[in-house]
């Protein structure tokens, strides 16, 4: 199923609402005049409100990608992806992105 493109714009959180921004983008390639950003790259998550054991959310690491769109030779990341954190497992959501660009 095609899903948007994700690109540094895009509102990602994780599951307890702390804001996810992605470690690395590339520039070479812009969505709304903005950097996309690929499946290598983790997510950092800041504010997360889980304060039961395990802890907070940290990183993120998406597992679930394009299978046919590439940017800089690796797989784009989709808002209808998967990403699972650390070190809780829960998901990412995608609430917001550009419009434009789609992907499988």
């Amino acid at each position: 199923m095609p899903g948007q493109l994700l690109h540094l714009g895009a509102t990602v959180i994780c599951a307890h609402s702390g804001p996810a921004q992605p470690t690395r983008t590339e520039p070479r390639v812009l969505i709304s005049g903005m950097p996309t950003v690929t499946a290598t790259a983790p997510y950092t998550v800041a504010g997360c409100t889980l304060l039961q054991p395990p802890g907070p959310c940290l990183t993120a690491q998406w597992v679930s990608t394009a299978t046919r769109v590439r940017i800089g030779g690796l797989p784009a990341l989709l808002s209808d992806g998967r990403a699972q954190c650390t070190p809780t497992g829960t998901p990412l959501s995608v609430l917001a992105t550009q419009t434009r660009v789609k992907g499988i």
